[in-house]
């Protein structure tokens, strides 16, 4: 086993702390890789305060990885020592439902292993990210491009896909268009994307606070949700709505905002029940659905076209004893617009 520095949650309330984890020997497909950023991520926050279901103490988080590899094992053939990689927010999956089979992984009917908070493989707690190496099946790793800036390519791998799965599931592209609810982590990768995918996007957020940002990625229009004249100036107007709020919204609001056969997809996952309206729904033949992240083949698609479009998170970078005050900081959502951690502050 190899012991590594590592930040942990020992408690729902209190602040995480400075410890040691220990990560399995490198197995035969296994590869290890010295991780450098990690982000965080509103569902790190989630877990540790145990809003999403109970917890094993002590936990760290972290499913926003980006590394080099040092070790491979004897049977890896797809990564080399020295290669930059990442690491999202699963590990391992059954590999022989159909939904893996498929290449969805995510949505894996045996339940996908995810990167912390887990029951592995070797019965163990899966511990994630906000560590200096992680051990991980290289079916499960990501090839990270050059032209992706290293310290900004760690919130690719859960903002970036969980926003392109939707995107392009729903195919968003030349003549669709496209709100985006939130303008936080999630909301500002939404945005980049579904512009570089060519469709006319408009933000939707509380306040105008963040406007100047919105059209500097891309979009073409900006509004206030808090102003009811914008539910009524955009009724029945796009064909998709990506919700990436963690809070409670009110959906009859925004449904009635889609157009005849119109989908919003929520990704922000917020712990209370969301009631759907159905009367929203009937008027137009409109849907509500919800998207998890992508499969290890779409991830890496998703990598490949933000490389290739020249896309990249905005990011803040913390040092390792930054951690609590940033996620005070994100839950007041004073960011802009991702905190990646600088894991050399932790060796």
């Amino acid at each position: 086993m190899l012991t590594v520095n590592a930040i942990a949650a020992t408690s729902a309330t209190d602040p995480l702390v400075r410890t040691t984890i220990e990560r399995r020997d490198v197995g035969p497909r296994d590869v290890l890789i010295e991780i450098r950023y990690a982000g965080i991520c509103h569902s790190d926050i989630h877990t540790v305060r145990g809003e999403w279901g109970e917890v094993a103490y002590p936990l760290t988080v972290g499913h926003e990885i980006v590394g080099q590899v040092t070790e491979v094992g004897s049977e890896v053939t797809k990564f080399s020592a020295g290669d930059r990689v990442g690491v999202g927010c699963m590990v391992n999956s059954c590999r022989e439902c159909d939904n893996c089979r498929a290449g969805q992984e995510q949505y894996c009917t045996n339940g996908n292993v995810g990167t912390y908070a887990s029951v592995d493989r070797d019965g163990t707690i899966t511990q994630g990210g906000y560590s200096t190496h992680v051990v991980v099946d290289q079916d499960f790793v990501l090839r990270v491009p050059e032209s992706i800036p290293y310290q900004a390519a760690a919130p690719l791998l859960c903002a970036g896909i969980t926003t392109y799965s939707p995107l392009a599931h729903w195919n968003a592209g030349p003549g669709k268009k496209v709100a985006v609810v939130g303008m936080g982590g999630l909301g500002h990768m939404a945005v980049k994307i579904a512009v570089a995918m060519g469709a006319e996007v408009t933000v939707l957020s509380q306040t105008l606070s963040k406007k100047d940002d919105g059209l500097r990625f891309g979009a073409e229009h900006y509004y206030a949700t808090s102003d009811p004249a914008t539910f009524e100036a955009l009724a029945n107007t796009f064909d998709l709505i990506v919700n990436t709020v963690s809070a409670p919204v009110d959906l009859a609001a925004y449904l009635r905002l889609l157009r005849l056969d119109g989908t919003l997809v929520s990704v922000g996952a917020p712990p209370e029940p969301l009631p759907v309206p159905v009367f929203a729904l009937f008027g137009a033949r409109r849907s509500f659905a919800g998207s998890s992240i992508g499969g290890i083949a779409e991830t890496q698609q998703m990598l490949d076209f933000c490389a290739e479009r020249g896309i990249a998170p905005e990011v803040e970078m913390i040092s390792a004893d930054q951690v609590n005050e940033a996620y005070e900081r994100v839950l007041k959502s004073d960011v802009r617009y991702r905190f990646v951690i600088d894991v050399d502050t932790l060796r």
